[in-house]
């Protein structure tokens, strides 16, 4: 081996981190920042506007929500699955069009009907209702399955969506207590869509539809939202600028 070759050889343990997580990290970020999120991260405090403008707004929160209670309701009376799908696609058609008429953001709103709408054709397709509930359990598992391997990997996705989000990059992985806590919280993450498999699964199995409805209710926003409110605080936490020293000053 040359002198040369004993120069450069250490050179890939030099080198920073790969450009795959930079890019899906700076990628998350921007994606948080577009969402409402982006309102929740600015904030010094978690004030009921930011919290609301993170989880959409009102009318957000109606769209999420409303197609989904739409449809538990008019099932739980009727038991017609047709008729239930179709008033829960209606739901989502009207808020699409109020947001095209009033020339808002319209992403969320029809991210939102091609999700029920592709839902209730497999439903009416396959003649099962339950069904309807394939794209939720196929997006909790593909959800918990990349944070999953993140975790394996050592490239957390809470960590990297934050470490963007406040400035860091990916510095966070160099520090133990930080990758750490990250792991964590990418953990409590990977929970939150287990615990929703772990629900949804066996009433699916069981051709529960109404408890599937009630379930995907119940497991959605309620779980979701507190567990964004408690990253917020440990992320703002983990990620707080060091305060200068008098010394320093």
């Amino acid at each position: 081996m040359t002198d040369n070759d004993q120069e450069s050889s250490p050179e890939p343990s030099r080198r920073g981190p790969s450009d795959v997580p930079t890019a899906l990290g700076e990628g998350l970020a921007a994606a948080a920042r577009k969402s409402g999120l982006g309102q929740l991260t600015d904030s010094d405090v978690p004030t009921g506007r930011a919290m609301l403008g993170a989880l959409g707004g009102v009318r957000g929160l109606a769209e999420t929500i409303l197609p989904g209670l739409v449809f538990l309701i008019i099932y739980t009376f009727t038991k017609n699955v047709p008729l239930s799908l179709g008033a829960s696609v209606a739901v989502a058609v009207v808020f699409t069009v109020i947001r095209l008429i009033g020339r808002t953001p319209v992403t969320q709103a029809i991210a939102g009907l091609l999700g029920v709408a592709a839902s209730a054709i497999l439903a009416l397709l396959t003649g099962r209702g339950e069904d309807n509930f394939i794209p939720g359990l196929l997006t909790n598992g593909a959800f918990g399955l990349a944070l999953l391997v993140s975790i394996l990997v050592g490239w957390p996705l809470i960590g990297l969506a934050a470490g963007f989000l406040m400035d860091v990059g990916v510095s966070w992985r160099a520090n133990r207590a930080q990758f750490r806590i990250m792991q964590l919280v990418t953990v409590v993450w990977l929970l939150m869509f287990a615990a929703r498999l772990a629900v949804e699964l066996p009433l699916y199995f069981a051709h529960n539809i109404e408890g599937l409805a009630i379930a995907k209710l119940l497991m959605g926003l309620p779980l979701y939202a507190p567990l964004l409110l408690v990253t917020w605080f440990v992320v703002r936490a983990v990620f707080a600028p060091t305060k200068p020293t008098r010394a320093e000053s």
